[in-house]
């Protein structure tokens, strides 16, 4: 009995100095060092860089979205928006089965962006405007097509509708490309988001640009 009591206090005692060992360790393991390395922030083109201290760095935060891309992204809802009224005349006015690959993509496309931007601006309590294809500044915006322009590629069929849809799904989409540097040239483009979506509109409609410069110069041919 004796012995066993006495093995029951050494391994409650064991166990009470272990528990203490590690609670010391713990509360005497140091705190990693706060970062003390310069911070080099990139200048705007034609302006010199910055060393900032980590404090000044960590004052900065994420860049905040401005007017300029609230109206980017608002101007793209039109602009987005006709270009998929351009691709519903296709299957009726074409038996082409390239265009008619290529303007099925492109609506896909299109629509899923489309809930990109409404996500956007409803996390940002951004209403949306009730323009029908201007811009903020009331002239129209780049690469969009006039109410006749459509009216005439709606009326238009095959190889003439052919021409006639990628000449202006061209246009169309070289305007896009250009509202993406209007954007960054208002001083838009900052906040992560609208960047990272800026620069997938320009990247996916110049590879469509391309990709439709050489299918009409092939049916030129």
């Amino acid at each position: 009995m004796r012995m066993t009591a006495m093995r029951r206090s050494l391994g409650v005692g064991t166990v009470l100095v272990l528990s203490l060992g590690l609670a010391a360790c713990t509360a005497s393991a140091p705190e990693p060092p706060a970062p003390t390395s310069p911070i080099v922030q990139l200048g705007a083109p034609g302006e010199p860089n910055q060393t900032l201290s980590p404090e000044e760095a960590a004052e900065l935060g994420s860049p905040k979205h401005v007017e300029a891309d609230e109206e980017f992204m608002l101007d793209m809802i039109q602009h987005h928006d006709q270009a998929i009224v351009m691709t519903g005349f296709v299957d009726e006015n074409t038996d082409d089965r390239d265009i008619q690959l290529l303007a099925e993509r492109m609506k896909v496309s299109q629509e899923d962006e489309l809930k990109v931007i409404t996500r956007w601006l409803q996390d940002r309590f951004v209403p949306v405007n009730d323009g029908a294809g201007h811009g903020h500044d009331g002239d129209a915006m780049p690469g969009m097509l006039t109410d006749d322009e459509l009216a005439a590629l709606e009326a238009a069929s095959g190889a003439k509708f052919d021409r006639l849809f990628l000449e202006s799904m061209i246009r169309h989409h070289q305007g896009a490309v250009q509202m993406v540097d209007e954007l960054y040239a208002a001083g838009g483009g900052n906040e992560s988001e609208v960047d990272q979506f800026a620069r997938h509109v320009e990247s996916d409609q110049g590879v469509e640009i391309a990709r439709m410069q050489q299918m009409l110069a092939d049916r030129a041919g």
